[in-house]
């Protein structure tokens, strides 16, 4: 399982996830792109990605994951979730319904075609963000109908939603 976290809570669902999942290798994905390629996913019986949108992108990194595996001979089944405060609004929390997710999932349609996909709502902890992030994450939740009170913490993960993507992984891709 690689992933991507800015502010921890895609590093919170990875780790549920993986304990879920049975002997599972959990690292980040700069790290393992720094030490890896793509090729060597191919050791694997399966790989599940994940990661955050930060400002109405996900990360370069991830995108770069993406093209290395789109050159593997023989890929081992990918997963992929996302996690943004987006999908915390029931009507854009599936990878169908999801603009980042869509758009992603668009954009990389001829490099992979991970299965099952998830997308979750992630977390909203404003005491965490430096100066300039709490104000343009303050913003963007106003224009989105967001909590914009700076003493907010509040976690939007739906831990069943997750729960029920560690069983699909399991099903799809490991066959349990």
């Amino acid at each position: 399982m690689l992933y991507l976290s800015r502010d921890g809570q895609t590093a919170k669902i990875a780790h549920f996830l993986a304990s879920r999942i049975p002997n599972v290798e959990l690292m980040l994905l700069s790290d393992w792109l720094g030490r890896n390629n793509a090729q060597n996913v191919a050791k694997y019986s399966a790989v599940v990605v994940g990661a955050p949108v930060r400002y109405g992108h996900f990360s370069r990194d991830l995108y770069r994951f993406a093209r290395q595996f789109s050159q593997v001979e023989n890929p081992c089944p990918v997963a992929f979730f996302g996690v943004n405060l987006t999908a915390r609004k029931p009507e854009k929390n599936t990878p169908e319904t999801n603009p980042y997710m869509r758009k992603f999932l668009q954009k990389t349609a001829n490099l992979w075609q991970p299965n099952p996909c998830a997308v979750f709502a992630g977390a909203l902890r404003y005491h965490r963000y430096h100066f300039w992030d709490r104000r343009l994450i303050q913003l963007i939740m106003k224009l989105t109908g967001g909590d914009t009170d700076l003493c907010t913490d509040c976690e939007y993960t739906d831990w069943q939603a997750v729960e029920r993507f560690a069983d699909k992984i399991k099903q799809a891709m490991l066959g349990e």
